[in-house]
Parts: structure tokens; C-alpha cells; sequence
């Protein structure tokens, strides 16, 4: 079945257009990256899918149903969560109250909490600092948490901005065990923008480039290894 579903003739910010032409699809279930070289519009294609930038023509689409020209509450409430650049928390707050901002859709205290204990279960670093302020974290507990916040709602989609940026080598590859863990635990349909190509494509299932707000390939890690492909998509 097809999570998400896509076609942007173009989209921008006013009278600026950045996507062009923008035709994806992400599977159930399925971990799917967006690469290209800086500039190439990647964040506004998140943004414009989280109903942030606006899609004036054309059409989006979650398990079928569309969800074009919904505002980002709207796309919350319909199973899409989205993690900005920079893996952001709320530093003033502890990190259970972090949690419990990212379960404000739910009725219930008790399923709050629920959801909280099972998610501590794959966080397990999060566990001894859950009255500790957010912004006391280090990189890799930050980006822990930014994950567990968008979880706590069971989204079907989650989009997620450069989630390695600023962290350091061991800890990108922690951070994307982490979330391959998490697709497979859950099933979430993922579409992930980052910077390090190498690295992501060793989780995901597929990829797009986007170049000039342009999707100029789009196939598996295999495929983009082949020949110069991948050189051709960074060469400026």
C-alpha cells in the first residue's frame, strides 16, 4: 500500500518557485531518502509535504486520501510527524515533559504514559534524565528525544531534516541504527533528507536526488552507485 504520495508541479516561498516537476511515492513501511547538494530544496519539499510551504497546484496524498492544502496540524491529526534540521526539543522543558508534548493529541493520561514506557524500552538513554532540561542533553540524547517526541503519536509518515547534522561520526551511525530500528519496529514510512549519502544509503530501501528543485534520479542505493551517477548529482 502507498503511504505517501506526491506530485508538485511547483511550489516555493511567494513569488520564489524552489520544486519543480516533484513526482514521489513511499510504500508502507518504507525508508526512503531525499539527497542532492545544498540549495537543491530538499527542507522546502519536507515543508511543502508538512503543509508548512504551500502547494498551490497539484496533489498529496496520505494511504489515498488527500491532504493537499492542510495546514500542519491538519497533517498531524492525518498520521504525518516531522522532525525539523537540527533534531529541535523544547530545552526549557524536561524530557518528559517533551514526551508528553509530542502525545498532546491524546485523550488520555494513561496512554501517554503508555506510549512513553514503550518508547523508553528502544530509548533507553532517556530513561535516568527524564527531569533533566533538554537542553542539557548532549547531540545524540537530543536527536534521541526528537525521535521519541514524534513517535509518541504513531505516526504512519515521518519526514525527518538532516537528523545526523551536528552529531559526531559514532554517533551518526548510532543515530541511524537507531532509526532503522524504529521503521522496522514500527513500521513507520520514512522519507529522510541528509547530507551523509554514503551512510543513509546503507538503510534505505530507496532514493531520491533533487537537484535545482528537480528530482534528477530516483531508484536504490545499488543503482545510484553505478557508474558516475552519483558524481553527476553533486557536481556543481
Amino acid at each position: 500500500m502507498t503511504a505517501l504520495k506526491a506530485n508538485i508541479p511547483e511550489a516555493g516561498y511567494g513569488k520564489k518557485v524552489v520544486l519543480r516537476n516533484i513526482s514521489l511515492e513511499i510504500e508502507e513501511g518504507e525508508l526512503v531518502a531525499f539527497i542532492g547538494p545544498n540549495g537543491a530544496g530538499k527542507s522546502t519539499l519536507l515543508k511543502a509535504l508538512m503543509g508548512i510551504v504551500p502547494v498551490p497546484r497539484g496533489s498529496i496524498s496520505m494511504d489515498g486520501k488527500s491532504s493537499t492544502s492542510q495546514t500542519p496540524e491538519m497533517m498531524v491529526r492525518s498520521g504525518m510527524s516531522m522532525i525539523p534540521q537540527g533534531n529541535r526539543v523544547f530545552t526549557e522543558l524536561s524530557v518528559l515533559e517533551n514526551l508528553e508534548m509530542g502525545g498532546y493529541l491524546l485523550k488520555h493520561r494513561s496512554e501517554v504514559a503508555r506510549r512513553i514506557d514503550s518508547l523508553l524500552e528502544l530509548f533507553p538513554d532517556l530513561r535516568d534524565r527524564m527531569q533533566m532540561d533538554a537542553g542539557k542533553l548532549s547531540g545524540g540524547e537530543k536527536q534521541q528525544l526528537a525521535l521519541a517526541r514524534a513517535l509518541m503519536l504513531q505516526p504512519k509518515v515521518l519526514l525527518l531534516d538532516e537528523p545526523s547534522l551536528g552529531l559526531s561520526p559514532k554517533l551518526v551511525t548510532q543515530a541511524f541504527g537507531v532509526i532503522r530500528q524504529v521503521n522496522q519496529k514500527f513500521k513507520t514510512s520514512m522519507l529522510i533528507v541528509e547530507q551523509k549519502v554514503l551512510e543513509i544509503m546503507r538503510i534505505a530501501n530507496r532514493v531520491y536526488a533533487l537537484r535545482m528543485g528537480a528530482i534528477v534520479f530516483a531508484g536504490t542505493p545499488a543503482q545510484l552507485q553505478q557508474g558516475d551517477t552519483l558524481k553527476k548529482i553533486f557536481l556543481v
